[in-house]
């Protein structure tokens, strides 16, 4: 699929969006919340989905209670630090969003309350199906233990995976006793060492993981890590974030407007995406 210009949209896009914008949508307020946004690539994702408004909102620990209650928004997706955060500002939340106990994506509702929903999981096991390895019954080691790393969990966990094991700094499994995990058959980094700009780092040596077979890094930014090239020097299948990135925006769009749009939309996009990011 080719990739489209900053003036113009997907053919499969056009599909769904019909040749007239509603006047209502293009009204509307979106955007991201996070600590530090400036490596978000989600306002250009928006772009290619929608026509409505996506803005950065970047707000400091301290005053989130007070962003979220001042209302200035239609809806938000939410990144790190806060996907935690969020979930006590929200009235309800999708029957996903409780179990996972993170949300990414809120809605406003009619009556000012909030809505919370969890559209990183579909983004994830759209990127673990176009993996294409089973994780079936297979060990697995989650980095982090983040509003991130519990979608991962749960998602590997309705997949089919064996024992998944949270590594964290301080927990009982932690990287100074990793080792013994060595037998780790699935690696997934869902902590943000290696984003930009600290892209050289990485959370673990593949070395001590010889049953490894598979790798993902939910880091999107740049789109190879350090962690994904070595995977890839050493021949074990591997993927970064950025197709995740870019199926959750798609779930979020259609939650922000009430309108189904085609899984194909998604591969588009992410080809233009990583070649405005320079495949980095």
């Amino acid at each position: 699929m080719p990739p489209a210009t900053l003036n113009s949209r997907f053919s499969t896009a056009n599909m769904y969006k019909g040749h007239h914008i509603e006047m209502e949508l293009i009204k509307k307020k979106f955007g991201v919340l996070g600590e530090r946004l400036g490596h978000s690539y989600s306002p250009r994702l928006h772009a290619l989905l929608a026509d409505y408004e996506y803005k950065l909102y970047e707000v400091a620990p301290g005053d989130v209670a007070e962003f979220l209650a001042g209302g200035g928004f239609d809806g938000l997706n939410v990144t790190m630090p806060y996907k935690k955060t969020v979930l006590p500002f929200c009235k309800t939340l999708s029957d996903l969003a409780s179990r996972i106990g993170s949300v990414n994506t809120i809605l406003k509702m009619s009556d000012g309350s909030l809505y919370g929903d969890n559209t990183d999981y579909y983004g994830f096991t759209y990127l673990l199906g176009s993996l294409g390895v089973s994780v079936k019954g297979k060990k697995t080691l989650v980095l982090g233990s983040g509003g991130a790393a519990a979608t991962v969990r749960t998602a590997m966990h309705d997949a089919g995976a064996g024992s998944i094991v949270t590594i964290s700094r301080s927990g009982p499994d932690n990287y100074e006793n990793i080792r013994k995990h060595s037998d780790a058959r699935i690696i997934i980094n869902a902590t943000p060492v290696g984003m930009y700009p600290d892209i050289g780092a990485s959370p673990v040596s593949l070395g001590v993981f010889p049953a490894c077979e598979a790798v993902i890094d939910i880091i999107c930014n740049p789109v190879r890590t350090e962690l994904v090239l070595r995977a890839q020097e050493t021949g074990i299948a591997c993927a970064g974030g950025l197709g995740m990135l870019c199926a959750q925006a798609k779930r979020a769009c259609e939650v922000f407007t009430g309108r189904s749009i085609p899984d194909k939309v998604i591969e588009g996009i992410a080809e233009t995406m990583e070649t405005e990011m320079g495949g980095s």
